[in-house]
Order: C-alpha cells, then structure tokens, then sequence
C-alpha cells in the first residue's frame, strides 16, 4: 500500500537556529545550514589588504561562527582564491566544518577562458580546485548569464562536475527569475540537477530583484540566496555622512564604476536617509551598520548575507549583528521603511 511521506514546510525548512553565537539558516530548500553572515574576498584579497590582515579576518569570522567563505575566479585575477586557499590550509580548520565557493564567467582574455560554456565550466572549476587547494567546492556559482551559450550546455556541466563530487551545490549571481526558471526547465527536462542558490547585490537601496522577481521561486523550487554588498559598498555604514573619510574601495584603482555611486544628487538623497538610519540606530543602542545588516537579515529568503571588511575591528563589530536580531522588532522595521522609502511597487511582479 502506498503510503504518503510527510514533508515539512519551506518555512520550517528555512527556519535558522543558534549555535555558539551565530545564526545559521539552510541554503533554500536544501539541507545545507550556512551562517546567517558569511565572510567574502571581494575587493579585499590579492588587492587592498595583506595577506596577514586576510588570516586575521578568517581566523575571526570563524571563531564568530562563520561556516561560508565566497570567492571567485575573477577577483583579483583569481589572486584572492590563492591567498584564502593557503590560509584555509595553514589554519587546518576540518574541512566538514566550513564552506567555500568559487564563481566562473570572467577567467580570462582568450575566448574559451569566459563564459559559461562547457570548457570553461570545467576549467575554471579544476583551477578553482587548485587555487584554494581543496577537493570540491562546496557552491559553485555562475558569476553572470551567458545568452551565448545554451542553457541546456551550462546546466549539463554543472551536472557533470556535481557527479563527479568536484562541486557539491551549484547556483546564479545576477540572474534574472526568467534565467533562473529556464535553468530549473532544462535541468527538469533532461535529469540533471537545477540551481540551488542564486547570488544577488541586496540592501535597503537595492531591493527589486531579491523581493519582487524572485518572490516566485522562493517557494517553487525553493531558491536560497547568498546576497552581496549588504552594507552598499560601505554606504550604510554611514561613514560618508561627512564626506570621504579615504582609505575605502571607492579610492582603488579599477573601481571607478563604484565611485561614481558616491556621487550626485541620487548619492545626496541616500546621504539623507542615512543620517536619519544613523539616528534610529542610536535609539536602539546599535550602530548603524548593524542596523543595515539586521534590517536584511530579518528577511527570511536572506540564507546569509556576505560581509566584505579591510580591518579586524569592522568585522568583528558587524558581527555583533547577530546579537542585535531582537531589537529589529515589527515597530522598528516598518520605521525603517518610513525613513528609507525604497520597497518595491507590488504591481512590478512578474
């Protein structure tokens, strides 16, 4: 007689608990349980710090309960993967308790060197491998869509290397829902396995796609996400309330396309907002980049939000958001709202 298994809701699912002072929540629907903040090198490793500050970073966000490092093949020229791969290899942490990913698109100049064809796939995976000096990879992104390439070919590679037990989740970053969906049609369509997690930039500025496009997916098939820039790129720290303070991403070399973020009247109205941010902080007696952090971590489709930091003291004090969790009450969020003005327009909804 056939018997019917029961299956717990996605929201119990995605439910976090703590654990030694952190929070961790599954990865969507997969039983994956990464930390509720998770730690990435963009920007920061290879590039604007040491090589010792970079140790210091991890050897803190692990000892706070961080479990999920992220990288890429293109950051700092795959420069920042070679440095975190030697420290994860010095600090001989077991491998079963933390999680690194890569990314694959930008890997070179050549034209089988981006993309997100089969060969790229697959060598930028095995390079990967190589430079943070594991056996697989825990979360295997692709960094951005490929309209050059079948769907059917990158899904198929993917496949091919979670079988082979070189890659263990695969997922997006900067996909839109359509591609998402696509991805999930083709994997239906042919056996293989579908993205599990998609990687999308998501703040108090920034909120359309993680809010409104994906509201589909969340629940059907179940996406988890790794969101990125939770602080806009230093933003809502606010310490540009009085200008540029110097020594921050915007002045590096290369990053002139972020730069212009902070500037012009659109920067001038953020600026505003923030001031006003700064001021609920102080209310609750927190600062005001781990309200930014709260406000995102209280969305329950957040699997964990990446922070990025260039000195020990920013890390470990926005980590502290963890802690802060229940004075981002309902009163407090909707004051949020009211001060920020930035929630998406529901008839946007595809």
């Amino acid at each position: 007689m056939n018997k019917t298994i029961p299956t717990r809701p996605l929201d119990a699912v995605r439910a976090g608990f703590h654990y030694g002072g952190m929070e961790y929540r599954n990865l969507g629907n997969t039983g994956l349980r990464v930390s509720a903040l998770s730690f990435g090198a963009w920007v920061t490793f290879g590039a604007q710090i040491e090589d010792d500050t970079a140790a210091d970073l991890m050897r803190t966000a692990y000892e706070a309960g961080v479990n999920f490092f992220d990288n890429a093949e293109a950051y700092a020229g795959g420069r920042a993967e070679l440095v975190m791969g030697k420290i994860l290899k010095d600090f001989g942490w077991p491998r079963s308790s933390w999680c690194v990913s890569s990314k694959v698109f930008w890997g070179g100049q050549q034209p089988t060197q981006h993309g997100l064809s089969r060969k790229h796939i697959h060598d930028a995976c095995h390079d990967a491998l190589k430079r943070l000096q594991v056996d697989y990879l825990d979360l295997f992104f692709c960094h951005r869509p490929d309209h050059q390439t079948p769907i059917e070919e990158t899904v198929a590679a993917m496949t091919d290397l979670i079988r082979q037990g070189k890659v263990l989740y695969w997922g997006t970053s900067e996909w839109t829902a359509r591609d998402i969906a696509l991805a999930h049609e083709a994997a239906a369509r042919n056996g293989h396995y579908a993205p599990a997690m998609e990687q999308p930039q998501y703040h108090l500025f920034h909120r359309q796609r993680v809010e409104v496009d994906y509201a589909p997916l969340y629940r059907n098939p179940g996406l988890g996400t790794t969101v990125w820039s939770p602080l806009a790129s230093g933003l809502l720290t606010g310490k540009y309330l009085e200008g540029d303070p110097g020594d921050t991403r915007i002045s590096l070399e290369g990053y002139d396309w972020l730069k212009k973020r902070f500037e012009g009247e659109d920067f001038e109205q953020k600026i505003a907002v923030i001031a006003k941010l700064a001021k609920l902080a102080d209310e609750l007696g927190i600062t005001m980049p781990r309200l930014a952090l709260g406000w995102v971590l209280k969305n329950p489709h957040v699997s964990t939000a990446i922070l990025g930091a260039s000195k020990v003291f920013q890390l470990t004090e926005n980590l502290k958001t963890i802690d802060d969790m229940p004075k981002i009450t309902a009163d407090v969020m909707a004051r949020i709202e009211e001060i920020a003005g930035s929630k998406p327009e529901p008839e946007q909804q595809f």
